[in-house]
């Protein structure tokens, strides 16, 4: 049986970052996640999504525009079916919105939108006092961090004396959730249809999970 085939979006940087498209590959390897991840999409052509993906020999694609026949060229140069934002900062167009999602590493609501992405968002949260930042997993419509939510994990922030603090707590929980939940997506378990007037469909045994959006606000 043929797997879903993914392509990644990783930013990263020019010397480092990627750690959650690299266990994204590692669950893959270990069937934690069964799907074959086709290739990655990055900004920084000799970054450090560019070693991860060397060392794994997954196909790298560097991406210097982001109009919507820019994504277009390279969903179709993959061969890819689901697409996947793992730490991208770029503006998404001419994708799927019902076949791409991106993982956030906060509450969408308040702490998302344009310019709000890694410390920031750690910084943002640690900086209000509240007792909860979260995993978010979403669709990815036009609008920064709006597509429908369809996953948020709590994550306290008691134990977090700054933003570093939280951001490294945050990204291990990051990290074992994303897998999973994204198998949820390309299996067909949670889904939707892209219009906006229509909601996200989820099995009946995820709407009794506490972090079913429709049971747990934050």
């Amino acid at each position: 049986m043929r797997r879903p085939r993914v392509l990644v979006f990783a930013s990263g940087s020019k010397d480092k970052g990627g750690s959650g498209f690299l266990h994204l590959i590692l669950n893959m390897s270990a069937g934690v996640l069964p799907v074959d991840i086709v290739g990655v999409v990055c900004h920084h052509e000799n970054g450090g999504v560019r070693k991860i993906a060397d060392k794994h020999h997954i196909r790298f694609f560097p991406m210097a525009s982001f109009t919507e026949e820019d994504y277009r060229r390279v969903a179709l140069e993959s061969g890819a079916e689901w697409f996947l934002l793992s730490g991208w900062l770029k503006k998404v167009c001419g994708l799927d919105p019902g076949r791409t999602i991106n993982i956030h590493p906060g509450p969408t609501d308040c702490y998302g939108g344009n310019g709000m992405y890694g410390h920031h968002v750690h910084d943002a949260i640690i900086a209000a006092g509240e007792a909860l930042s979260a995993v978010t997993m979403h669709f990815v419509d036009a609008d920064y961090d709006r597509g429908p939510t369809f996953f948020v994990y709590p994550v306290s922030t008691s134990s977090c004396g700054n933003g570093d603090d939280l951001g490294a707590l945050v990204n291990r929980y990051e990290h074992g959730w994303q897998s999973f939940v994204t198998w949820l997506v390309v299996s067909g378990q949670i889904s939707w249809t892209g219009r906006k007037e229509d909601e996200v469909e989820v099995p009946y045994w995820y709407r009794m999970m506490p972090f079913c959006p429709e049971r747990l606000r934050i």
